[in-house]
């Protein structure tokens, strides 16, 4: 409890550099803790770390690796950071978290430095505790993909830009601000979000209602050779070795990378398609409580300055950019929120709530406390419906009960915590409590929640320790139609016949690796109804179930006499 009274101090205090300690040291306990308890979890996660994993084996830096073959989705630049926390520790379980971690205490630096230049301590410290009740920061600071360390760019490119404009005047933050543009852009394509920022304040220079001062001029122009300049360095040297190497996956890899993943993805997206909407149903939860204090006639009357306005502007443009795409997902505008929670910070710093929020955000507060409790309890009581669903994830009864108790013991520790933190805050303020119950309920599900669902979310590692002890030292192991998990879990290198081909065209190809040498063998899931000339499952040996798939090792045995020749034949290795 003393952490949380100093943490309520901390909104009361004025020392610049005393609050920012406490505010990043408080950031950093619940952003590390769990890390080296759990492995990367799909369906992200094992992609990227794999990849780092294959560039520190391999050597090849320049261009990922999936499996030994280029993983042409994105550019390298989250996938080189794993690498080197995974090169100086030696451990992925330890490496993989840590970039994200750290990126996310830049941004959360970059907010609260902002505001108080902006505002005064006081609205940085809350402007710093919006990130932390906001679900969708903490949750992506503590994964390995790629969207956090990007709004990590935006941001900092937004800190540069704003300070430019509203703080003073200053061309070397400006053109940083384009650098960072530029690194956000190779680490994902839509690092260039800050450029929005120019609208409102194009607008407001030329309809004079803000004076920049010095800080509108020519100059401004110049701002694109500095993202250009960044963009070069990976884009010259890519597009040189692709060319020069007269390899068709390097060309394939620069084209993917340059025009399908980019321009072609954005306007003609193949997945995660969703109605145009979307965001504006998932924005209000993935960030609650921000975005519904827009709601209160306080903050438009009496906080909302050019500068807000600014901010609010940008907000909306990156939501309608992303909305404007078919292909959508929830993690698409994180770049935002760290903004978001700039503009807000003044109101929740300086007036209360509104009575109904208040009463809402403390009612969903004491809802969550009640759920988490009776779905320990239920679990705890072997409740029929629940034994079911666990069951789907395990092999039988006598596994899935052990886990069922320590889900049942978790769930209703958790609401007990949560139920008497609420308890004992209940006379404070409504984002105080939301505060108090984010930090120790991360802490918890990091601590007691990682090690329990690892198992649940790692399926590949026992089916891969199983492949390899029964293929023997002698045996050799390839992959078909599988996920990257497999090949990061994996304790032996690993033969596969393309990623990206089609499963009839992986099996024509294992089919005619498997008869070229004895001792090899194929891992490969078994699809319902599946009819296919080149293996006989019935002669395999079933290793398990994993990822909504049962799993099958093929060896010699199972080899049919007649297969399809492949149309292409691809093999790519990877060395363990």
């Amino acid at each position: 409890m003393r952490l949380s009274a100093s943490f309520q101090n901390a909104l009361q205090e004025d020392n610049y550099r005393k609050v920012l300690i406490f505010i990043l040291i408080a950031f950093a306990i619940v952003l590390l803790a769990g890390v080296g308890l759990r492995s990367p979890w799909p369906a992200d996660e094992p992609r990227f770390a794999e990849a780092a994993r294959e560039m520190v084996a391999s050597g090849h830096w320049f261009f990922p690796l999936r499996g030994g073959e280029l993983y042409p989705d994105k550019p390298p630049v989250f996938m080189w950071s794993i690498a080197i926390f995974y090169a100086l520790l030696g451990n992925m379980k330890l490496a993989f978290m840590l970039p994200n971690i750290f990126c996310s205490l830049v941004v959360v630096w970059c907010v609260f430095d902002l505001a108080a230049k902006f505002w005064n301590v006081r609205v940085a410290s809350f402007a710093s505790v919006g990130l932390l009740i906001a679900p969708q920061f903490i949750l992506q600071a503590k994964s390995a993909q790629i969207d956090a360390m990007l709004a990590t760019w935006v941001t900092i490119s937004m800190y540069a830009l704003l300070r430019h404009f509203f703080v003073r005047t200053n061309w070397k933050l400006y053109y940083l601000g384009w650098a960072f543009m530029g690194l956000g852009i190779i680490t994902k394509g839509v690092g260039f979000l800050p450029i929005f920022l120019l609208v409102p304040i194009l607008f407001l220079h030329f309809s004079k209602r803000y004076d920049f001062g010095r800080s509108v001029s020519w100059q401004l122009w110049l701002g694109p050779l500095a993202l250009l300049a960044v963009v070069a360095c990976w884009l010259i040297p890519m597009m040189y070795i692709a060319d020069s190497s007269a390899n068709a996956d390097f060309i394939a890899y620069k084209e993917n990378i340059l025009f399908h993943q980019t321009m072609n993805r954005y306007a003609h997206s193949w997945t995660h398609l969703q109605p145009w909407y979307y965001f504006l149903l998932h924005f209000p939860l993935l960030w609650f409580p921000l975005p519904w204090l827009l709601l209160n006639k306080t903050f438009w009357k009496k906080c909302c300055d050019v500068k807000i306005a600014t901010l609010l502007i940008w907000c909306v443009l990156v939501i309608v950019f992303f909305s404007s795409t078919p292909g959508k997902r929830g993690v698409y505008i994180l770049p935002a929120l760290p903004m978001l929670a700039l503009a807000v910070a003044p109101y929740m710093a300086q007036y209360q709530w509104a009575r109904w929020f208040r009463y809402l955000t403390k009612s969903l507060i004491a809802l969550v406390c009640v759920v988490l409790m009776l779905a320990g309890v239920l679990l705890l009581i072997h409740y029929p419906a629940l034994l079911k669903l666990a069951a789907r994830k395990s092999s039988g009864m006598e596994d899935v009960l052990p886990l069922v108790n320590s889900f049942g013991w978790m769930l209703l520790i958790a609401g007990g915590i949560a139920g008497g933190l609420f308890m004992w805050s209940r006379r404070q303020s409504a984002v105080y409590q939301l505060a108090i119950v984010s930090f120790w309920g991360w802490l918890w599900f990091s601590l007691a929640g990682y090690p329990l669902l690892n198992p649940l979310r790692t399926a590949a590692g026992p089916i891969m320790h199983e492949a390899s002890q029964q293929i023997g030292p002698d045996g050799e192991l390839a992959l078909v139609d599988f996920k990257e998990q497999f090949l990061l879990a994996s304790p032996i290198s690993l033969t596969q016949f393309s990623y990206l081909a089609p499963r009839d065209e992986q099996l024509e190809n294992a089919w005619l690796w498997m008869q070229e040498k004895p001792h090899r063998f194929i891992l490969v899931p078994a699809l319902p109804g599946e009819k296919n000339n080149c293996f006989d499952f019935s002669k395999g040996v079933e290793l398990g179930r994993g990822y909504r798939r049962t799993w099958w090792l093929l060896g010699e045995k199972a080899l049919g006499k007649q297969c399809p020749k492949p149309e292409q034949i691809k093999r790519y290795h990877m060395v363990r």
